[in-house]
């Protein structure tokens, strides 16, 4: 029995001793992050999977984990599929599947701690059809069988300078309070764990790639904040920041000081907030307000300060890059260089800089069919050469105290075959399409999804992720709420409408199973627009990344005068902007593959 077959068999038997006919495991943890520490990594411990979103549901004799079409095939390499079945989300929900696989009269159990009210009650609503009820637990049954859990990290926070924040910290506070003013409300809990960094200009170091800290915050109608840490991540600097006006509590304390708001209303974003905060203060008497979090915007809106950081990350992240690009293309025809060796040497570029405090996110580096997999994660075992023939396809990015940034090049290992470069074309003209798209206010990421898709679209081909997620400035790579999406990639991001401010990535791609995968990354920055004898005030974006993108790649008889005029522009952007931090060969370098196409 393998090792992932026997933790199935061990939670079947912790089950059973709970009189459980079920059990749910969703990739998450007490704050919905997406990004999770190594203490609430159950999925993968129970499965194998090492994605960046799933979950799993084991009944008492068969057992399905639920991904999207970002990991079609990388869960099908990593999960036994002797053990499990491989659902397809969103064709089938959880709650679908729970409802034509639970037995009548069985107890589901699920943590409240890891779902969201609106997943309790759908799930609910289903098991009841068949007769089977979904079941609170007061501890996880994955945690009862896993015997070497880590414990959740013990690092400090640290202060996050007010002029990069661009606002202090009470600034931000008092325009909460007007807010709680004009709902009615007592208090608001920020569960997600950047709206307490963003919030009080702290960040910290619990959760892989992204610097936040396991916190919770309530903010009161007065512009006070009670903040929920573990009493040893805060320092005398930390402590000396956030003033008086924030008091510290243990984060154990958190539960039962959502039971204290008796006749109080207290508003809780029910996307970002776990079942068992509402039904916390509800059981206390208090009346919960079913409200977006109000720092969701003004997050995702960045200041002045904010865009000036992610500019000069921007700047110094490319330079990185485009050494990396010049080194990967001598050194992988000679051989000996494989997609882990890959990965280090450019993480190594990036330290070089003397900036990186991390990476944004798990590198994907993938040669010739890895690529096809748009999540891969590369492991010691899945770890391949990177070979002539082949596409080597770079998606990465790094957290700087002044920004985070996430690109994706490809580039060829030799001769490109024709097909390659057609491919690589038209995503390229998707992204071209996004990049130069100019929209009025109140336009969704899900109406320009398409710009992106049209050029693969009349050649019978697609792709099956997002076009864009929203960029946090020194916070989670994947920030709400917009996206640029089809509706099916990912509740109402792709119906929030872009504003003045945010930071999105502009990412089409192409696939072919088993062969090669394409993605052109670059981040853009939503921008006001006026056009001379314009009727509306429009919106546009601007371009922030600066990397070369592969000529060899290019098919310029595809591309359009206009394509190829922004192309052009692009590169010539880019060799004057990196021109003046890179030096010697790498300048060189960068000059010729930045040269003009023509037709």
């Amino acid at each position: 029995m393998s090792t992932y077959s026997a933790r199935l068999a061990a939670l079947r038997e912790q089950l059973a001793r709970e009189r459980l006919g079920g059990f749910v495991v969703p990739l998450t943890d007490e704050h919905m992050s997406e990004y999770v520490g190594a203490y609430a990594q159950r999925l993968a411990w129970l499965t194998g999977f090492q994605g960046s979103a799933g979950t799993a549901v084991v009944l008492p004799e068969e057992a399905a984990i639920f991904t999207d079409g970002r990991y079609t095939l990388q869960v099908r390499e990593q999960v036994d599929g002797d053990d499990w079945q491989f659902v397809g989300v969103p064709e089938t929900s959880v709650a679908a599947w729970l409802e034509r696989h639970a037995a009548d009269g069985a107890r589901i159990g699920y943590d409240p701690w890891l779902h969201t009210r609106a997943w309790v009650d759908e799930a609910s609503a289903a098991l009841a059809k068949v007769g089977a009820t979904l079941v609170a637990m007061d501890t996880n049954p994955v945690d009862a069988v896993w015997p070497d859990r880590p414990a959740p990290s013990d690092a400090t926070l640290a202060v996050h300078d007010d002029a990069l924040a661009g606002r202090s910290s009470a600034d931000k506070r008092a325009a909460i309070a007007d807010w709680l003013a004009e709902q009615h409300a007592d208090a608001v809990v920020l569960a997600a764990l950047d709206s307490t960094a963003w919030l009080l200009n702290v960040r910290g170091a619990d959760v892989s790639r992204t610097p936040v800290a396991l916190a919770y915050t309530i903010v009161n109608a007065d512009g006070t904040a009670d903040l929920f840490v573990a009493p040893e991540k805060i320092t005398d600097a930390v402590r000396q920041h956030l003033g008086n006006a924030v008091r510290v509590h243990p984060r154990a304390a958190f539960a039962t000081a959502l039971a204290t708001f008796a006749g109080k209303r207290v508003a809780v974003d029910p996307a970002l907030s776990v079942a068992a905060i509402p039904l916390a203060i509800e059981a206390g008497g208090g009346t919960t307000l079913p409200l977006r979090d109000p720092i969701v915007i003004p997050k995702a809106c960045k200041n002045s300060a904010e865009i000036d950081g992610h500019r000069a990350a921007s700047l110094r992240d490319g330079a990185a890059l485009t050494r990396f690009l010049r080194w990967i293309s001598i050194e992988a025809l000679k051989g000996g260089q494989t997609e882990l060796s890959a990965a280090a040497k450019l993480q190594a570029f990036r330290e070089e800089t003397g900036l990186l405090k991390d990476l944004s996110f798990d590198t994907i580096s993938a040669t010739g069919a890895h690529g096809a997999s748009p999540h891969y994660h590369v492991t010691a075992e899945s770890n391949a050469p990177i070979e002539p023939g082949q596409l080597y396809l770079i998606d990465s990015g790094g957290q700087y105290a002044d920004g985070t940034t996430d690109l994706t090049r490809v580039v060829p290992i030799g001769a490109p075959t024709a097909e390659m470069r057609d491919r690589f074309t038209r995503v390229l003209k998707g992204h071209i399409a996004l990049a130069t798209a100019a929209f009025p206010h109140g336009t969704t990421g899900q109406q320009l999804d398409a710009l992106a898709r049209l050029p693969l679209w009349k050649a019978g081909l697609d792709f099956a992720h997002g076009t864009g997620h929203g960029v946090g400035s020194y916070l989670s790579v994947h920030e709400g709420p917009a996206r640029i999406a089809k509706p099916s990639y990912g509740g109402g991001g792709p119906q929030e409408p872009l504003r003045a401010g945010m930071i999105l990535s502009n990412e089409p791609g192409y696939y072919k199973a088993g062969e090669y995968g394409i993605r052109i990354e670059n981040l853009l920055l939503v921008v006001e627009r006026e056009f001379v004898g314009g009727e509306a005030p429009m919106l546009a974006f601007e371009t922030l990344t600066l990397a070369p993108i592969d000529r060899d790649l290019i098919d310029p008889a595809l591309l359009d005068q206009a394509e190829l005029a922004w192309l052009n522009a692009y590169h010539a952007r880019v060799a004057e902007s990196l021109g003046t931090v890179l030096e010697g060969d790498d300048r060189a370098w960068l000059i010729e593959r930045c040269r003009p196409l023509n037709h």
